[in-house]
């Protein structure tokens, strides 16, 4: 449905049919191959608006030394992908940033080819605010998603902690001079979008759900056999993943639970050396990156979902758990808390405490039958306000210009 402003109902997929085609530039400064959040977000929704018919771009470093333009496959549909030169950040595992020198003028020379209706930057950090800049003074609309948390990148900074606090000020202080540039900004949670707000004094940023395709994703109707705990994330200082090793010394050795960690990241030699320390060598599994498949199939067959995260603004992880049925126990921290009917889809946990984790994993792991299924049903039916259609449709009516109402939905737009 839609009215003079555009469509009233965000599920309406149908409302911008017969609207005119749209040319689209994504700005990201992290996208596949790299794997996070915030890259495979940008991913599914360039993906997502360029199967709607629309004309869309991605700006983004260079995966290697290869930079230029192409033409790259994502999830089955062709892609304009320009790539930036890049340079590693050395005290990262694949971390690629574009040169700062150069970023607008690259920015401007692929918007002037172009001529995009609209920019959607993914983050205010180098292509973002170069892109920003250079569309202000076009005139072209500016849209933007903020994915970033500082702690997210301080561990790769080599910063001593005493300098830390300084630093987060710093880089909301940059975020603010950017972000105060854009026509409409957008956050993955309400409680996220709160923040950023009284993080960087502004008003109206909306929450907007990353999105998922949970048709992808296949729930058990059963209760799968053993007790499998998994989490899926970088193995990053931020992921807290030593809090999630500690708790699983403290479950009941007769449950025979086994936790397998799926993604890479700086800090696996370490905690693959902690779990032999911890004597769970033999309980804990370091899966490393896993293809599509591998993942979903270990979504599957897993009996509960953990993320030990302090720094999530939505966790797409825990929303592909949720996507398979699973109970998920999550930190009561940041966003997460958005995800968790505490007792119904699962519980909350005192951030870094790991007995709270143990006791919370535990609950789960020994509920009746009756009680588990209800928890994996609850988790599906809390998904629903997170579909990737929804998210396009406001992403779309942003990029026309038309306001956005809020809604009291699962998902608040």
């Amino acid at each position: 449905m839609t009215d003079a402003h555009g469509p009233t109902d965000p599920s309406d997929t149908a409302a911008w049919a017969d609207a005119p085609r749209l040319t689209v530039l994504i700005a990201a400064d992290t996208f596949p191959p790299d794997v996070n959040g915030a890259a495979n977000f940008a991913e599914r929704l360039a993906v997502g608006m360029a199967a709607r018919g629309h004309d869309v771009h991605v700006l983004a470093p260079a995966a290697s030394r290869k930079h230029g333009t192409f033409l790259e496959q994502h999830a089955g549909v062709t892609l304009t992908v320009h790539r930036l030169y890049s340079t590693r950040w050395p005290l990262h595992d694949w971390l690629r940033f574009a040169t700062p020198w150069r970023a607008e003028a690259n920015a401007e020379r692929v918007i002037r080819q172009i001529q995009p209706d609209v920019v959607h930057i993914q983050s205010h950090i180098v292509i973002g605010r170069a892109v920003v800049r250079v569309a202000n003074r076009l005139g072209i609309r500016a849209v933007a998603t903020n994915h970033f948390m500082p702690e997210n990148l301080l561990e790769h900074t080599g910063l001593p902690h005493a300098l830390r606090a300084t630093a987060v000020k710093m880089a909301w202080a940059d975020a603010s001079r950017t972000y105060h540039r854009v026509e409409s900004m957008t956050t993955p949670t309400d409680k996220a979008a709160r923040f950023l707000e009284k993080a960087i004094d502004v008003e109206g940023v909306l929450a907007v759900s990353c999105g998922i395709e949970a048709s992808n994703y296949t729930a058990r109707d059963d209760r799968p056999e053993g007790n499998r705990i998994v989490f899926v994330g970088r193995v990053t200082a931020e992921k807290q993943i030593d809090v999630l090793l500690r708790a699983m010394t403290l479950i009941d050795p007769t449950l025979e639970s086994t936790l397998t960690i799926v993604g890479g990241g700086d800090l696996m030699r370490h905690l693959q050396q902690l779990s032999v320390d911890l004597g769970l060598a033999g309980r804990v599994t370091f899966a490393g990156y896993l293809s599509d498949a591998e993942l979903r199939r270990t979504l599957t067959d897993a009996t509960v979902f953990a993320m030990p995260s302090i720094a999530e603004l939505q966790s797409i992880a825990s929303l592909e758990a949720m996507a398979s049925g699973l109970p998920i126990v999550v930190a009561d921290a940041m966003a997460l808390p958005h995800l968790v009917d505490d007792g119904g889809n699962g519980w909350l946990f005192r951030p870094g405490d790991s007995a709270d984790l143990a006791d919370k994993l535990t609950r789960v792991l020994t509920s009746p039958d009756d009680e588990y299924l209800t928890m994996r049903r609850a988790s599906l039916r809390m998904i629903e306000g997170h579909d990737i259609e929804r998210t396009l449709n406001v992403f779309e009516g942003l990029y026309r210009g038309q306001p956005v109402a809020p809604t009291t939905d699962v998902v608040s737009y």
